[in-house]
């Protein structure tokens, strides 16, 4: 199939992209990568009739680390990421998880916004960024709002964004020193989307660990919990707590649940020792 008709513009200022998203006369679209949004479109899944191209917005394509953080602006693609351009750990992490996403020439043009403002629950930055506690930056008409990734989602493909609000970039915390990552997701064949996924990391430091479940339909559930669970050496205590939050969130396949909490246990056992992500 081919796109229902649409016209389409080039952005050139930050501010003319919620005044382009609010306009009466239209229904509008953002695109950058268009890896989602193009085959959307192609399907007529999605039948805008007008699109704003955000990709000239230089600002949109930095990376900028500060006291305690790393910002990245939205148009920054998935290549970049595996490529390094985030320093330290972080960085490291980071690009363990571009690396997985799809195929180079999909990362190649996808891009992290793109990705977060899709809100795909399968897709990796949704589950690995939740876990990390990052934010993200919301542009309106009247000015920004900061807004945790962490609960933003209430449900598939809604990331809560209003009304002429769009995602211009993505704060993440720095790695802190002696915390524990571990990533893994399973998928049919390399490139797919994820049938589970888990994130996970530990804060020893605030004696705090997270873990996140993606690919579960609907937005991802979050744990978050002491590391005093942690102690029993086979996980149990974890595990049954995981279990009964997936049943709490409607997940009642017993052997869809059997794989989503060795997925868990593999990526804990990654953090435990030592392995990349």
């Amino acid at each position: 199939m081919k796109p229902a008709p649409f016209s389409y513009e080039q952005i050139s200022q930050a501010q003319q992209v919620s005044a382009s998203l609010l306009r009466s006369d239209a229904s509008v679209k953002i695109i950058a990568g268009g890896q989602s949004l193009g085959p959307m479109l192609n399907l007529r899944l999605a039948q805008p009739t007008h699109l704003i191209d955000i990709t000239r917005l230089a600002a949109l394509k930095t990376v900028q680390s500060s006291s305690g953080s790393v910002t990245l602006g939205a148009c920054v693609t998935h290549a970049n990421i595996e490529d390094g351009c985030v320093p330290g750990r972080l960085g490291e992490i980071l690009s363990e998880i571009a690396r997985a996403i799809a195929y180079r020439a999909v990362r190649n043009r996808g891009t992290l916004g793109g990705s977060l403002a899709h809100a795909d629950p399968s897709a990796d930055w949704i589950t690995t960024l939740t876990a990390l506690d990052a934010e993200l930056s919301v542009r309106r008409a009247d000015g920004q709002r900061w807004m945790k990734i962490a609960g933003a989602m209430s449900g598939p493909f809604d990331i809560g964004l209003g009304p002429g609000e769009w995602i211009d970039a993505v704060r993440i915390p720095e790695f802190a020193s002696g915390s524990a990552w571990g990533y893994t997701k399973i998928a049919r064949k390399t490139g797919e989307f994820a049938h589970a996924m888990v994130a996970f990391l530990h804060r020893p430091a605030q004696s705090s660990l997270r873990v996140v479940f993606g690919a579960t339909e609907s937005a991802p559930i979050v744990i978050d919990h002491s590391d005093s669970i942690l102690a029993g050496a086979d996980l149990e205590s974890l595990k049954a707590l995981a279990h009964q939050r997936l049943l709490q969130a409607g997940l009642n396949d017993p052997i869809d649940n059997r794989v989503r909490l060795a997925v868990m246990e593999r990526a804990i056992r990654k953090a435990q020792s030592g392995r990349r992500a």
